[in-house]
């Protein structure tokens, strides 16, 4: 039987954070979005979790001081890096032009149809990146993870 510790720990980690990600927000908003269980953005990151399980496998079955932990490690750094800088920053800039799309009357479902700016205004996805306590968090699970799925069946 095929089984490889590092992605499955991987994957529980994604999936770990997608279903508490999910949670909070029912919690928190008082309403199921079922795009949360896929989506980017919010608390725990994704992510995190996922990459961070990852080289915490890898460390447990390669070792620190392996060519693919450090690979793995650099990997995992740039991916959170992104989340907190460049996806974050992208989430902030679709909320303003939403903003400033229903301020100016742009909004999708108020253009006409037969409107050139309906198929130009549609919403922007807001939840892309995260806070540096959402990449924690979901640094933290992920590490978490790594030492809970058995590394052999």
């Amino acid at each position: 039987m095929f089984y490889n510790y590092i992605f499955v720990a991987a994957v529980v980690g994604w999936g770990s954070a997608q279903v508490i990600k999910t949670v909070l927000y029912l919690v928190f908003n008082k309403a199921f979005r079922f795009e949360r269980l896929f989506g980017a953005g919010g608390m725990p990151s994704s992510h995190s979790a996922m990459v961070c399980a990852a080289i915490a496998a890898c460390a447990r079955v390669e070792a620190v001081n392996s060519p693919i932990f450090a690979a793995f490690a650099v990997f995992g750094l740039i991916t959170m890096y992104d989340a907190m800088s460049v996806r974050r920053a992208s989430g902030q800039h679709a909320q303003a032009i939403n903003r400033l799309n229903k301020m100016f009357d742009l909004h999708p479902e108020r253009v006409p149809e037969h409107d050139s700016r309906k198929r130009k205004n549609k919403e922007l996805k807001e939840f892309l990146g995260h806070t540096p306590l959402e990449v924690f968090c979901g640094a933290l699970l992920g590490i978490g993870i790594a030492f809970i799925v058995p590394i052999s069946l």
